[in-house]
């Protein structure tokens, strides 16, 4: 039996593929997370309905709660009766203060467990490209706090013995750079050690300034350089040159919107990310069930009936199935009747469900499919669309010329997001962005009511479009289209950008 109450997870240092698969599944259960600063906040999504968000983060000096009101919102969380999960950013035993959390539930008999994390420490240099041991230059490294307590008398750092250990690695460091090196240069290290900064590491903002130990402070002053950031210094940060690989990912650093609904965003999410793309969420639509489903429910009751079922889109496959079942019904209804999809994403989840695809047209749009069906004889076939309420009229009024006999049920709908222009303003203020995408042409015009007729995009902020039709909705409504691929998919989009970013 599970009597955990407190759960002090380590969240990783940034980018959100390394949490670790205990952490998920304690996340899953948590009715409340108290989370930091340096959390992705990507991690969230991973939590059940109705769990409560906590922010605890601390910042250039500015707390949002202190140590000891952490501490104590851990413990009456728990003595609520709620299962706690403590997100803390990297590892929370390595310069985390998870220890003091820990002890503070341990003083209260409140049973919790500690998730370690991947530590900033090792994973920030990883991602820049720089080994903290090699055999060939140290078999030694130390990690060391940059920020010390300040009710500290005095310092705890063996500075002597630091200087003769083989790579260095300071969290936390950089408004104390000038004393770190003059600490090591005076205590024996070689000034010209080198030495790398690395800021907002494991994520596509990452920046890195290489030097010296003599001179990395004058660079980082120069440069602005500001916290989160990690100091490294050894011979190992010269292997950089030969090892970095993650900033040579052909989207590195590239801030790209996805406007798609909230749930269906996180495959070109992924996507974009795997290329080294920050994927920022701003959905201009939300899909949702219809308000009348008598359309849907008349064509269920005459399933057999249909020669061919038409899914033009995903959501329509998500909801005509998951009214299918709730109308008593299953997928042996459909046992005479050809399925076509308009592209291998909407047949990707019809096959999931076990069910041979028919058709699949070359263009993965209405007229594609209109193409597909032109050497077959439609004259009296009965097909079925299941689609948005507002939709094109091409492919059923050109399967009607063609001589079938075609229904069309409302199986969802396409709503206003809920965000507003401020949001969108607060955003391209607070991040780069560089491209933004637009995979339908309801996420278009959800733009642009959002954003208002009159807004100019930036000259900097390109326009993706997945397909000649959205691309056209774009144009008239006067946003100048960039960026268009030839294969009509997530994958075809995100093909183009690399395109177009490597031109």
């Amino acid at each position: 039996m599970n009597n955990i109450q407190v759960y002090i997870i380590g969240a990783g240092p940034g980018d959100a593929g390394l949490i670790t698969l205990k952490a998920l599944e304690a996340l899953r259960i948590a009715d409340v997370v108290v989370y930091d600063n340096l959390v992705n906040e990507e991690l969230l999504k991973y939590t059940k309905i109705g769990t409560r968000f906590i922010y605890a983060g601390k910042k250039g000096g500015d707390h949002t709660l202190s140590q000891e009101k952490i501490n104590s919102l851990l413990v009456e969380e728990a003595q609520a009766g709620n299962i706690v999960a403590r997100l803390k950013g990297g590892d929370p035993f390595i310069f985390g203060r998870g220890g003091e959390e820990a002890e503070a539930l341990a003083a209260r008999d409140i049973i919790f467990e500690i998730i370690p994390g991947v530590s900033s420490a090792t994973a920030v240099p990883a991602y820049a490209g720089i080994p903290l041991t090699h055999r060939g230059l140290t078999s030694t490294v130390a990690f060391i706090t940059g920020h010390e307590d300040p009710t500290k008398e005095k310092s705890d750092i063996n500075w002597p013995a630091l200087a003769g250990i083989g790579t260095l690695v300071f969290l936390m460091g950089v408004k104390n750079i000038s004393q770190i090196s003059d600490a090591l240069i005076s205590n024996g290290k070689e000034p010209d050690a080198p030495a790398a900064l690395i800021r907002r590491g494991t994520t596509p903002e990452q920046e890195i300034i290489t030097g010296k130990l003599s001179d990395i402070a004058a660079k980082a002053q120069a440069a602005q350089f500001a916290p989160p950031a990690i100091l490294v210094v050894g011979n190992v940060v010269d292997l950089r040159e030969t090892l970095q690989w993650f900033e040579k990912k052909p989207l590195f650093g590239k801030g790209i919107v996805i406007t798609r609904p909230e749930k269906q965003a996180d495959d070109l999410a992924r996507l974009l990310e795997k290329e080294g793309a920050a994927a920022i969420h701003f959905p201009t639509i939300k899909i949702v069930p219809p308000r009348d489903w008598n359309s849907l429910d008349e064509a269920l009751a005459k399933l057999p009936t249909y020669d061919w079922l038409i899914f033009t889109s995903a959501n329509g496959v998500h909801y005509f199935f998951a009214r299918l079942l709730e109308s008593d019904k299953d997928i042996r209804d459909l046992r005479n009747v050809k399925i076509c999809c308009i592209g291998p994403a909407t047949a990707a989840q019809i096959t999931k469900k076990g069910i041979k695809v028919d058709l699949v047209p070359e263009h993965y749009i209405a007229e594609g499919i209109l193409e597909s069906f032109a050497a077959t004889d439609l004259q009296g076939k009965r097909i079925l669309i299941p689609r948005a309420a507002r939709a094109r009229d091409i492919l059923p009024d050109g399967l009607k010329k063609m001589g079938a006999c075609v229904d069309v049920a409302v199986t969802y709908e396409t709503v206003d997001s809920g965000k507003s222009r401020e949001e969108w303003d607060e955003l391209t203020a607070g991040r780069r962005i560089d491209v933004i995408t637009f995979t339908s042409s309801s996420t278009v015009t959800g733009f642009v009511k959002i954003t208002g007729d009159n807004y100019v995009l930036p000259e900097n902020i390109k326009i993706a479009c997945i397909g000649p039709v959205t691309a056209a909705t774009a144009e008239k409504a006067g946003l100048h289209v960039d960026i268009q691929q030839q294969e009509y998919t997530i994958s075809g989009l995100v093909k183009a950008l690399i395109d177009y970013c490597g031109e």
